[in-house]
């Protein structure tokens, strides 16, 4: 499937508009069919200028302090279809082409959980099982 690719140039002009709170910006990512929340994350300056001019996910990691393509360990990539900003700049909505599971715990989705009757109850299966990537 062809997803979004951007020139540098283009790329660095649309940076230009967007608010980045404390070097950062919301990225919520979605499934670009089913419209269903993939996950969300932070990205950087840098993290934003790689996903628009490769068309693959990428983010800034908190924890490890450092910029990550989403699958590079994992192979489980998202390309990039679409593109949405907020109307303050400083959140953006991803969909994408999810290859294989978006969580690392092994769900499609990072929210594989839902609140029924006060308890939080799993309603998604797992795709694969963490400890056999993630060595």
């Amino acid at each position: 499937m062809i997803g979004l690719k951007l020139t540098l140039a283009k790329a660095r002009a649309i940076v230009k508009v967007l608010r980045f709170r404390d070097g950062f910006v919301t990225a919520v990512t979605r499934d670009f069919r089913t419209k269903q929340v993939l996950m969300v994350a932070n990205q950087t300056k840098q993290a934003v200028l790689k996903t628009l001019t490769t068309g693959m996910m990428h983010y800034w990691s908190r924890s490890r302090g450092k910029l990550w393509l989403k699958g590079e360990r994992s192979k489980h990539y998202q390309r990039v279809r679409n593109v949405w900003v907020d109307c303050d700049g400083d959140a953006l909505v991803f969909d994408v082409e999810q290859v294989g599971a978006a969580c690392h715990k092994g769900y499609h989705s990072c929210f594989y959980r839902k609140l029924k009757r006060g308890k939080l109850v799993r309603v998604l299966k797992r795709k694969f099982k963490p400890e056999e990537i993630y060595r």
